[in-house]
């Protein structure tokens, strides 16, 4: 159910997914000049894909694996809003699993009542993206509220280990 609002054009409530990349680092901090000029709230999501079973042994555990892929995203979203409530902020965030991530994130809009979405492409070319399509272009068609695509320059900044400034959020 939409809520109302005397100017529905502004936000209040932001929706990052965040998966602690270079590429979601500049989206975060895109996300927070916005929460702070719209005096927002902003909700960091990290999804942690599921994938199918196979018949194939697995090296680890899909229980454990969830386990630790959780425990590290709280452990960052923690610090995130720790950053955030520094700068003024006001930030909430949850940790997913889902077999969709794209999905996932529209459920989490909808659950949260996001009225905008801030989401980061990750550069991505060659044959990847055409096999199992985008993230955030799925997110562009499906999503129901205003969204900023960020687009990453270069991919290759993703493969270089980034200086301790600009990962301070986490």
């Amino acid at each position: 159910m939409p809520r109302e609002r005397v100017f529905p054009s502004i936000p209040t409530k932001i929706l990052l997914p965040i998966d602690f990349s270079p590429s979601s680092h500049a989206a975060l901090k895109m996300a927070t000049e916005l929460a702070l000029r719209f005096h927002a709230e902003l909700h960091l999501v990290n999804v942690i894909p599921v994938f199918p079973t196979t018949s194939l042994p697995d090296l680890i555990p899909e229980n454990e694996f969830i386990q630790e892929a959780r425990t590290f995203a709280e452990r960052h979203l923690a610090k995130c809003k720790a950053a955030l409530a520094e700068k003024g902020v006001t930030a909430t965030s949850s940790v997913e699993v889902g077999d969709d991530v794209a999905a996932t994130i529209i459920e989490v809009t909808e659950r949260e009542h996001i009225d905008m979405l801030v989401i980061s492409t990750h550069g991505i070319s060659g044959w990847h993206p055409l096999v199992f399509g985008s993230i955030a272009e799925k997110v562009v068609k499906l999503a129901q509220c205003p969204l900023l695509l960020l687009h990453s320059a270069n991919p290759e900044m993703h493969l270089k280990s980034p200086s301790s400034r600009s990962m301070e959020w986490w």
